[in-house]
């Protein structure tokens, strides 16, 4: 494998993103980023990643905004009292694969003038698009799906969260005509051993291994 890079987004907020991510960067023995980290009350991202993968500390790249109120970024920054400058948002080029995930939904805004999806055009990286299994998914799925090809930028796939829901999957799947990468269960403990067995029986390193 080369050195890719995947965003890790998904369809809304707390769907289990920073889990999937935290399982992907450790199979993949790559980077983690978090460009913006909206919301430091109960911790960082970073840090929740950190805990429950078995990477060391270098693995792991600073974000470049973290930001006090788990809000809308453009929101918590002017809270803040700062606007984010998008144009420093790049990720950096890594010897590695990086992972790096976005915050919140594709449409968040990252100021008054900038979307977080108008952002990942300019980071060249092939997007994973995490879902929910829960009802409403395959509006909200598929929404995301044409909010990315309307940008043309580069689907991996899909990343199922939740308890099985063979017919949604299969609905996202074919109506949007992206790869279904597996389904992430609810893990009853979050520990680099359980991540390791999620990806191991539920995903393909090929899938990853051919795209970013």
């Amino acid at each position: 494998m080369s050195n890719p890079r995947f965003i890790v987004t998904g369809t809304d907020t707390d769907i289990g993103k920073t889990v999937f991510a935290a399982m992907l960067v450790q199979a993949l023995d790559g980077y983690y980023h978090k460009p913006v980290q909206a919301g430091v009350e109960d911790g960082t991202d970073t840090k929740t990643v950190r805990a429950i993968t078995s990477l060391p500390a270098d693995r792991f790249i600073p974000e470049t905004y973290v930001l006090n109120t788990p809000a809308s970024p453009h929101l918590s920054a002017e809270i803040d009292g700062m606007e984010i400058d998008v144009s420093v948002l790049t990720p950096p080029s890594m010897d590695r694969p990086l992972i790096i995930e976005g915050a919140g939904g594709l449409l968040v805004p990252l100021t008054r003038q900038t979307l977080l999806i108008d952002a990942f055009g300019a980071w060249d990286a092939g997007v994973i698009l995490c879902a929910r299994t829960a009802l409403g998914t395959i509006n909200h799925t598929l929404l995301s799906i044409e909010a990315l090809k309307q940008r043309q930028l580069p689907i991996v796939g899909v990343a199922f969260v939740g308890d099985e829901n063979k017919d949604s999957e299969r609905t996202i799947t074919e109506m949007g005509g992206v790869r279904r990468l597996g389904r992430l269960p609810r893990l009853p403990e979050m520990t680099p051993k359980s991540l390791s067995i999620a990806f191991n029986k539920n995903f393909s390193m090929d899938d990853f291994a051919q795209a970013g």
